[in-house]
């Protein structure tokens, strides 16, 4: 039915992980993945890199933290990927429950204590518990999770330095991240928002009207 609307894009988000590979093999049209099960999130991974870019001047030299239920999350692989490609070193942290074996192949740094990290980052990335995901199952209960976790004021306060706030949203307010931080001057979550708009834009842009997507 697809091919035979002679589409030239097909945006496609799936439950299953590799769900966009499978179709791009089989139709001619340009596949665009946005987002597969737990596996990554293309778009939203270079929209936090332009955010961050935005904010830094340069991703090289960069540590950025990526805190929650790393795996169910399809946005921390993109950002894993795209991060160590562009030379920030990268650090999950969650609970052990919550953190893929081996994920360290990746060249990530794994830490199991939010405190133990926050004054070494520049910028964290929090990312949302997916309850949907079966991710109550892997901690006790929402409000632990808060506390050995939770993004607090409190806690950026003993910070070295400001540290960026970003998450991919929605936002779970007051269990991952506290509302007033999500409100506050050391947050770029509506800047992502923003930025979101323009990176699809050009994707499309780049894989139907540009001459490398020809």
């Amino acid at each position: 039915n697809i091919e035979a609307m002679k589409v030239d894009m097909v945006v496609m988000r799936h439950s299953a992980a590799g769900a966009p590979h499978f179709l791009a093999r089989v139709l001619h049209s340009h596949v665009l993945n946005a987002g597969d099960g737990a596996h990554e999130h293309p778009t939203q991974g270079l929209l936090d890199m332009l955010t961050l870019k935005e904010k830094f001047g340069t991703l090289e030299g960069l540590h950025i933290g990526i805190v929650g239920d790393i795996a169910h999350s399809r946005v921390a692989l993109s950002n894993i990927y795209g991060l160590r490609t562009m030379g920030a070193k990268v650090t999950v942290c969650g609970p052990p429950t919550m953190i893929p074996r081996g994920i360290e192949m990746l060249g990530v740094d794994v830490c199991h204590r939010i405190d133990d990290l926050i004054p070494h980052v520049d910028a964290l990335n929090v990312l949302r518990i997916q309850l949907e995901r079966e991710a109550g199952a892997r901690i006790p209960t929402l409000r632990e999770y808060r506390t050995y976790f939770g993004i607090t004021r409190a806690r950026l306060e003993r910070a070295r330095h400001p540290v960026t706030i970003l998450h991919p949203g929605p936002i779970n307010r007051d269990v991952e991240l506290s509302a007033d931080v999500a409100d506050s001057e050391h947050s770029v979550i509506l800047d992502q928002v923003l930025n979101g708009v323009a990176i699809r834009m050009a994707v499309l842009y780049l894989l139907t009207l540009s001459p490398l997507g020809a």
